[in-house]
């Protein structure tokens, strides 16, 4: 019995070549450190003193966050389903989590837009 956690990912299957399995990892990471610069965006809209309206301001504060947390957690899903599938030999999952965070940051991106446009 494999006492790795989580036990829904190690416990079944058998073991993927470790390359492939570091490979998700770094992907994995990678997704963390996407979250974490959307975090650090939310806070900087927030805090600097911009030409913008301040419940616009705020909102776009908000969502960037908000993104910033499904990337981080997407993320680790993505991990883990990834993960599940190479060890059972079965397709890997489509990238649903990419179309999220482009969705979030084309919507973000139009409302910049947006306020420049109308000052």
């Amino acid at each position: 019995m494999d006492k790795r956690w989580p036990r829904q990912v190690y416990g079944e299957g058998t073991e993927p070549d470790a390359r492939f399995s570091l490979a998700n990892e770094r992907t994995m990471l990678a997704w963390i450190r996407t979250g974490l610069a959307l975090v650090a965006a939310g806070v900087v809209v927030d805090a600097v003193d911009l030409p913008v309206p301040d419940s616009a301001r705020r909102w776009l504060a908000a969502a960037l966050v908000l993104l910033g947390a499904l990337a981080a957690a997407g993320g680790w899903f993505r991990w883990a389903r990834t993960e599940r599938a190479m060890r059972t030999s079965r397709p890997l999952p489509a990238p649903t989590l990419a179309a999220v965070v482009v969705s979030g940051l084309l919507g973000a991106a139009l409302v910049v837009l947006i306020v420049i446009l109308t000052r």
